[in-house]
């Protein structure tokens, strides 16, 4: 009956009722969505791309490795040949607004990011304005108010409302903790210029400068403690704990790059599944890190079970001859992550694959991952993993609550300019009546009316929000925000046990990930929590609780 359900809904959501006098209509709606959505996008990368800061020397503040950077960015074209060159794309933007000592040179910088595609050659503005007319109409024809109506009504939010309440409770905390941070780095600013007042191209140099006077962890320290194998054995070790299921490694398995390991998932005396794990770059291989199947599991129509073959992808650093794979702890995080993702895909326990493993909402889908990230992050455990390469000695309590006071640090401004970006996502899709849409002044009015503080933007400005406009996100971008409070409440359920790997909550949680999207996900963990979530423990892990 799930199926039937999930299956029905699937094509009345994409037309199958629309009446036949509005389907021309609709169709046309979806073309016309569709372009602008690809022009939205080849906008931005080509108002990216078109746009470079030339240097003749280095400005004061810059690490060795980025000056290095914007050399070879620089000598890659005739005419920068033996300059620096600094380009908008976070890897050369972020480190250069976080270090460059002159200030005109951030103002600079800062506003060629910000106002990208905002006017011009690539302006954006204007697909903004049809584009968010055209998904509200294409929604009124399916029977709904708003576009936000209709993409939530497919998710664990449900309505517009629920997830503006949602966010609102961490909004209020966290703005008042930005402010906080801002008046700290007021003060810092005047102590170079006594008539300076904080600006956005600001922020993230003093945020950086008072990081690292006080948390400041060198990978030198840190990374011995991390070792490929180690975080990863770690996370296998916690998988045997809470579910009981071992890891074998098995090379004979047919492999696709002789650099990634084929691992048989074994739960009592039987193969679950198969798990291909892949740690490093190479010139065929996109960056970042992801969990993806080459097979779902299900069961065929002959009643037997087909077991998933699962693959994960990260890009480590490659061990040289005397030394290991060493991860930064962002990316030990990152394995603990994915690894999660390559759970809830091995311990399916579905018939049908379009609701087996991950195929789950898309504000459900990164619970069985981001909970990994509290196991990593938690000292007890980190200590049966975290030691060094050289020696065996496990991680010290100081280094732990170094990495922990660091997590903590600049939350104010990380949450605020996260959920800014969020509310704005919810204001445009969640309007209910044609209209002009001035993206500029919509986006100010709506910021300004949140309370919004000048000195921060939101995460991303209309004209290149590609998360909204471009690539699925639209009426979802708070899915982030919603799935980390599920996963900060289901790990307390662990904490206030007692037990990190208790019995009977890691049962019922393994229900959640045996179970796909054949139950209604909030329905799940209810019945695992015995409640429904709570902001409260996400609000007191990212230290915005007094």
């Amino acid at each position: 009956m799930r199926l039937l359900d999930e299956t029905y809904k699937g094509f009345v959501r994409n037309g199958a009722n629309v009446p036949e006098a509005q389907q021309a209509r609709f169709r046309e709606l979806n073309t016309k969505i569709a372009d602008l959505t690809n022009r939205f996008a080849q906008n931005v990368l080509k108002a990216t791309n078109a746009y470079q800061l030339v240097l003749d020397q280095a400005p004061a503040g810059l690490t060795p490795d980025q000056i290095a950077a914007a050399k070879e960015e620089a000598d890659q074209q005739a005419d920068t040949k033996g300059k620096l060159v600094f380009r908008l794309n976070l890897p050369s933007w972020e480190p250069f607004m976080q270090n460059c000592e002159d200030r005109a040179l951030r103002q600079q910088m800062w506003e060629a990011y910000a106002n990208r595609c905002n006017g011009g050659e690539f302006d954006n503005t204007g697909i903004i304005d049809t584009l968010t007319n055209l998904r509200l109409e294409r929604a009124n024809i399916l029977g709904f108010q708003s576009h936000a109506d209709y993409v939530l009504d497919n998710c664990l939010a449900k309505t517009p409302q629920n997830v503006t309440n949602c966010l609102m409770q961490i909004w209020t905390p966290a703005l008042a903790k930005a402010k906080e941070e801002c008046a700290e780095y007021q003060k810092m600013i005047k102590a170079d210029d006594a008539t300076a007042k904080l600006e956005p191209w600001d922020w993230r140099f003093y945020s950086e400068k008072l990081r690292k006077e006080k948390y400041d962890l060198e990978d030198s320290i840190v990374r011995p403690f991390f070792s490929l194998q180690n975080v990863l054995q770690g996370a296998f070790n916690t998988a045997t704990k809470l579910y009981g299921i071992t890891f074998r490694q098995n090379d004979e398995l047919p492999n696709y790059d002789k650099e990634a390991t084929a691992y048989e998932v074994i739960d009592g005396d039987q193969v679950i599944g198969i798990l291909y794990m892949d740690f490093h770059p190479r010139a065929s291989k996109r960056s970042g890190a992801w969990m993806t199947e080459f097979r779902g599991q299900k069961v065929n129509q002959q009643g037997q079970n087909i077991i998933p073959i699962i693959q994960v992808v990260c890009n480590f650093t490659k061990p040289t001859a005397d030394k290991p794979s060493l991860l930064n702890f962002d990316e030990s995080e990152t394995l603990f992550h994915e690894f999660g993702h390559a759970l809830h895909g091995l311990l399916s326990k579905c018939t049908y694959p379009s609701l087996a493993g991950t195929s789950v909402p898309r504000d459900f889908v990164e619970l069985p991952s981001q909970i990994m990230e509290n196991w990593c992050r938690h000292p007890q455990v980190m200590k049966t993993y975290a030691k060094n390469y050289k020696t065996g000695e496990p991680i010290s309590d100081e280094l732990i609550a170094k990495i922990a006071a660091a997590a903590t640090y600049g939350q104010g401004f990380i949450n605020t300019e996260l959920l800014a970006a969020s509310l704005l996502d919810m204001a445009y899709h969640g309007i209910t009546a044609k209209q002009p849409i001035d993206a500029n002044a919509f986006e100010q009015n709506y910021l300004n009316s949140i309370g919004l503080i000048p000195e921060i933007i939101s995460r991303y400005k209309s004209p290149y929000f590609q998360h909204i406009f471009t690539t699925g996100y639209d009426a979802g971008y708070y899915s982030y925000t919603w799935t980390a409070i599920l996963d900060h409440d289901a790990f307390a359920a662990f904490v206030e046990s007692g037990d990190l790997y208790n019995p009977d909550l890691a049962r019922k949680f393994r229900h959640i990930l045996e179970s796909g999207n054949t139950i209604e996900p909030m329905q799940m963990y209810v019945e695992f929590r015995g409640q429904e979530p709570s902001v409260t423990p996400l609000l007191r892990d990212r230290g915005l609780m007094k």
